[in-house]
C-alpha cells in the first residue's frame, strides 16, 4: 500500500492548479474522456463479461481496472503521440478526483449486475466501505498531500516529483514479480487465457475512446488524448485495491499485473504510429 500511495502521490506533484482551470475553458472535449473513461468502458466491460465465460475472479478484476482512472504514464504517452497534453492532465486529474466516489460505485454495480460475479463476491464477504477507506489511502491522501507540497514548497516538488515516481514505479514491479514469485507454476497456467483478455480488454478501452471522440467530433490531438486516457487505466491503484481487499487473489494480480505492462506496450505502439501519420 506504501508503495502505491508513494506513486501516486510522486505523479500528483505534477499537478497543477491550470490543469484544472482547463477543464472550464474546454469542458466539452474534458467530459467527452471522463464519459469514455468512467460510462462507457465499465458498461462495454460488463456486457463483455456477460458474454465471456471467464472464471468470476478474472471477470471481477476486469470490472475492476476498467472502474479505475487513468494510468500515471497516459499523458507522457499521449505527448509523446502528439495529443493534447493539457487535456490529457486535465482528464487525469478530473478522473483521480472522480475516482473517490465512481470507482467503487462502477465496481459495485458491475460485479452485481454479473450473476457469476456476484455469487463470487458474496464468497469472500467484500465491504464496499472497506473499498472506499482503501481507495482514500491509495488515492485521496497522497494527492491531497501532493497538492499541499506544490501550494507550499513547489521547489521541493519540482525536486523529489521525479526521482521519487521512478522509485516508486520499481518497487512497483518489484511488488507484482513478488506477487506472482509465490506461484509461479499457477501464473504460467493460466497466463495463455489470461494475457488475450487483457489484450482485447486494453482494445475496447481505445476504442471507447475513439468511438466517443469521434462522435463528438474532437480534433485529432483531443481525439489522440482520449484515446489513450480511456486505453491506459491505473492498474497499479486496482493492484492496491486487490492486494488489501482480495488477499492478492492471484488471478486478479495476474489481470492487473499484465493490464500494467501491456497498456504501455499498446499505447507506446499507437502513439508511434501517431507519430509517423503526421510526417
Amino acid at each position: 500500500m506504501l508503495v502505491l500511495a508513494t506513486m501516486v502521490y510522486a505523479v500528483s506533484l505534477g499537478l497543477k492548479l491550470t490543469d484544472f482551470r482547463y477543464v472550464a475553458k474546454h469542458p466539452r472535449a474534458v467530459l467527452v474522456g471522463l464519459v469514455a473513461q468512467f460510462a462507457l468502458l465499465p458498461v462495454a466491460t460488463w456486457a463483455v463479461t456477460l458474454w465471456l465465460d471467464l472464471p468470476p475472479a478474472v471477470e471481477a478484476a476486469m470490472m475492476l481496472v476498467a472502474a479505475c482512472p487513468g494510468g500515471a504514464l497516459s499523458n507522457v504517452i499521449t505527448h509523446f503521440g502528439r495529443g493534447n497534453l493539457a487535456l490529457s492532465l486535465s482528464i487525469s486529474a478530473v478522473s483521480n478526483v472522480l475516482a473517490l466516489l465512481l470507482t467503487p460505485l462502477n465496481f459495485a454495480w458491475m460485479v452485481a449486475a454479473n450473476p457469476d460475479t456476484a455469487a463470487w463476491a458474496r464468497t469472500i464477504s467484500v465491504d464496499p466501505k472497506d473499498l472506499v477507506l482503501s481507495l482514500f489511502a491509495l488515492l485521496a491522501l497522497p494527492l491531497a498531500a501532493a497538492l499541499l507540497t506544490n501550494r507550499f514548497a513547489p521547489k521541493i516538488a519540482a525536486r523529489i516529483g521525479k526521482p521519487l515516481e521512478n522509485v516508486a514505479l520499481v518497487a512497483l514491479f518489484v511488488f507484482i514479480i513478488g506477487a506472482v514469485a509465490g506461484q509461479w507454476k499457477t501464473f504460467v497456467s493460466e497466463l495463455g487465457q489470461t494475457l488475450p483478455v487483457v489484450m482485447a480488454h486494453n482494445v475496447l478501452g481505445l476504442g471507447c475512446g475513439y468511438l466517443l471522440s469521434l462522435l463528438a467530433r474532437l480534433s485529432v490531438p483531443d481525439r489522440r488524448a482520449v484515446v489513450i486516457e480511456g486505453g491506459m487505466q491505473n492498474s497499479g491503484l486496482a493492484l492496491g485495491i486487490i492486494g488489501l481487499q482480495f488477499s492478492g487473489d492471484l488471478a486478479m494480480v495476474a489481470v492487473a499485473g499484465l493490464w500494467g505492462i501491456w497498456h504501455i506496450v499498446s499505447g507506446g505502439a499507437l502513439a508511434l504510429a501517431w507519430r509517423r501519420m503526421d510526417r
